[in-house]
């Protein structure tokens, strides 16, 4: 038998997120292809030989992170020239300047986003069909290595923001071809949604349809869903139910249904999703800086009590400025202990799901990464533990989460 390709050996710990959530000390990982084949001490599996051996003493190997919901194009080509006091009025002015982009323009501001997503540890992700160009970005994807889920953004309703307006018949045909030009590229790296914008810009046939594309061609769906009170009165208007509810009732939620956001829901729709097995993807960088009252409001820590599969996402390099899964996973950790004065909210363990085994299943990839197991694809993340924010090492899950942050990625695999 030929040697394996690849052996990260004597890491400090090994965080594997495998259904006993195994923390291995002194532990190693053997990799043949883009397969982990073996996970353990590493006294167990030093006779095991490699192509190419990286010596990990003194770091700690998680798998690689999710990002469930991260604009990567035109977002970068904006950040920072928002003021603070415009709010909401950011978004029209967002879709006017995307517009106007070229090609080289979207190819460049791609490859610098996932360059900075990588460099802080996210090795896969979901760019929630704001990309125009995918046969430019897909070299910028290709080049990266990264592992990443593209779409069509569609709406065929009149909306604020300044996105096209399709036909339906159109916008689903866009939908679909996106689906059969892009879906397992890049050897089963990119993967392709259908990608409504959102159910407020949606027609019911549009919405109704996007469902029908991903069970038909076996992938997903996804919407943005942040229920201000606005939407939520237009909901109970039109449809005499609240959103989630109106979802629900025309069969588009569902275990390959993913929403962005999930704000201002009340307790039923929360149950809605927990019966539907439908995914979620929180992304409190920007709830806190939009001021979107995400701890005041938001029923995260429910959403998880009923078994609802959460992931985290950043949303935009130009509404939350920040990219990187992991201050996301610090936020989820500590805001609701303070919004709900209770320390026991969302422990560390719980956001470090988030980001790794839980935001995998959320997008669909749950038994493909996500953990470090023998079968799995090694996405992979190597933290230097010999920078200052990881003293002491008590709890390696604490540190990741409370003290350290992407500076301290020295390896992605």
């Amino acid at each position: 038998m030929p040697d394996a390709t690849l052996k990260i050996q004597g890491a400090k710990f090994v965080v594997t997120m495998d259904p006993e959530r195994r923390i291995i000390r002194d532990g190693s990982i053997v990799i043949d292809g883009q397969r982990i084949v073996q996970v353990g001490k590493s006294a167990e599996l030093a006779s095991v030989p490699a192509q190419r051996v990286i010596d990990a003493t003194e770091m700690v190997v998680t798998p690689g992170f999710c990002n469930g919901h991260m604009h990567i194009s035109y977002a970068h080509a904006t950040r920072g020239i928002f003021p603070d006091d415009l709010g909401p009025a950011y978004l029209p002015n967002v879709f006017k300047l995307q517009g106007a982009m070229t090609e080289e323009e979207e190819y460049y501001t791609s490859l610098l986003a996932i360059t900075e997503l990588l460099r802080y540890g996210t090795t896969c992700f979901l760019d929630p069909g704001s990309t125009k160009y995918l046969d430019a970005t897909l070299k910028a994807y290709e080049e990266s290595g990264c592992r990443i889920i593209v779409g069509w953004q569609v709406a065929d309703k009149p909306n604020p923001l300044n996105i096209p307006v399709y036909s339906t018949p159109e916008a689903i045909h866009l939908m679909e071809k996106t689906i059969q030009d892009y879906d397992h590229r890049l050897d089963d790296r990119v993967r392709a949604w259908a990608m409504p914008f959102s159910p407020a810009f949606s027609s019911q046939e549009l919405l109704v349809a996007a469902k029908g594309l991903a069970d038909q061609y076996q992938t997903g769906l996804t919407l943005h869903f942040n229920n201000s009170p606005q939407a939520v009165a237009a909901s109970l208007k039109d449809y005499g139910k609240r959103p989630t509810e109106y979802l629900e009732d025309i069969g588009v939620l569902g275990p390959t249904t993913l929403l962005a956001h999930c704000l201002g829901l009340d307790q039923g729709e929360v149950e809605c999703m927990a019966r539907t097995n439908t995914k979620a993807v929180m992304c409190p960088t920007a709830a806190i800086k939009g001021g979107a009252g995400m701890t005041r409001t938001g029923l995260l820590p429910e959403m998880l009590e009923m078994g609802v599969t959460v992931g985290l996402g950043t949303d935009a390099g130009n509404n939350s400025n920040l990219v990187e899964t992991m201050r996301s996973m610090y936020l989820v950790a500590v805001l609701y202990k303070d919004g709900r004065e209770d320390v026991g909210m969302i422990p560390a363990e719980t956001a470090l799901e988030m980001a790794t085994i839980q935001g995998a299943t959320a997008l669909g990839l749950g038994e493909e990464i996500g953990s470090i197991e023998a079968g799995k694809k090694a996405d992979l993340v190597m933290f230097d533990t010999k920078r200052p924010e990881w003293r002491t090492i008590f709890n390696p899950v604490n540190n990741l989460v409370y003290n350290a942050d992407g500076r301290s990625v020295h390896t992605v695999v």
